[in-house]
């Protein structure tokens, strides 16, 4: 089994003038409607959310590493970083079971910042 992990931190303001400058076009590239639904329920703390759920996808992307991109070719909508009841970040990859990913994203007034572990059989 082999173990590969990714980690990102973001500055919020840069995914909230990403969002104000490039509006539905920058959104619906990178985020799938669920997430944008979640988002824009926040209010106030609407691009915590956003820069949480854009660090996670590069946290991803940095965990299937080169290595992997053969085995997972995957975009920015193909992964969906969703809360389950308990308010613990979930996430859903095309072509990877859940259960072979786990994921922590956290977020203050400045920065959001994801860890992902990834185990592949």
């Amino acid at each position: 089994m082999q173990i590969t992990c990714g980690t990102d931190i973001i500055e919020i303001e840069r995914i909230k003038e990403s969002i104000k400058d490039l509006g539905e076009k920058f959104l619906n590239r990178i985020y799938t409607q669920k997430e944008i639904e979640y988002c824009e329920n926040k209010k106030g703390q609407k691009y915590q959310h956003y820069a949480a759920r854009f660090a996670a996808k590069e946290a991803i992307f940095k965990a299937i590493s080169k290595k992997l991109k053969d085995k997972y070719e995957i975009g920015w909508k193909d992964m969906e970083i969703l809360n389950d009841e308990q308010g613990r970040p979930q996430v859903k990859i095309k072509g990877v079971q859940r259960e072979n990913i786990d994921i922590s994203i956290s977020h203050c007034r400045e920065y959001a910042v994801a860890m992902v572990v990834m185990f592949h059989g």
